[in-house]
């Protein structure tokens, strides 16, 4: 029998457009860009959920290479995502990784191992075309 693992955290709203997430004793605040009716106070949640599989898929990758001594630096994601207007949505996400490496050829791998471990991305996948490359 699995048991259920239940990661929980909140949203409240801080201002006319603006909200407030928490996870544990941190906070995130989220608004639209004023072009959009917001006051810019924070990223919209669409980039947060961007920035979400990037975080998650980072941590991964930088507790492979330590895990393996890899000598793994200066990591960098670009992430985009694809937009669709009506639902809007992304239909489609891509993520490049650069870094330097002492060992380039197992770079891929950890590259791999990292995609393997991402509650983020594995979760995406289900549900939008994403693709994550070494750049």
């Amino acid at each position: 029998m699995n048991d259920v693992i239940y990661v929980n955290v909140s949203v409240e709203q801080i201002g006319p457009t603006a909200s407030q997430g928490r996870a544990r004793e941190h906070t995130v605040v989220m608004d639209r860009p004023e072009a959009k009716g917001g006051q810019n106070q924070g990223a919209m949640g669409g980039e947060n959920l961007l920035m979400s599989l990037g975080g998650c898929f980072m941590s991964n990758l930088l507790a492979a290479a330590q895990n393996r001594d890899s000598g793994l630096n200066n990591a960098k994601l670009e992430i985009r995502g694809s937009l669709a207007s009506a639902p809007p949505r992304f239909t489609a996400v891509e993520m490049k990784v650069c870094a330097d490496s002492s060992d380039p050829d197992g770079l891929q791998k950890l590259v791999s191992i990292a995609e393997r471990g991402c509650i983020v991305a594995n979760t995406l996948k289900n549900a939008v075309e994403l693709n994550i490359v070494l750049a």
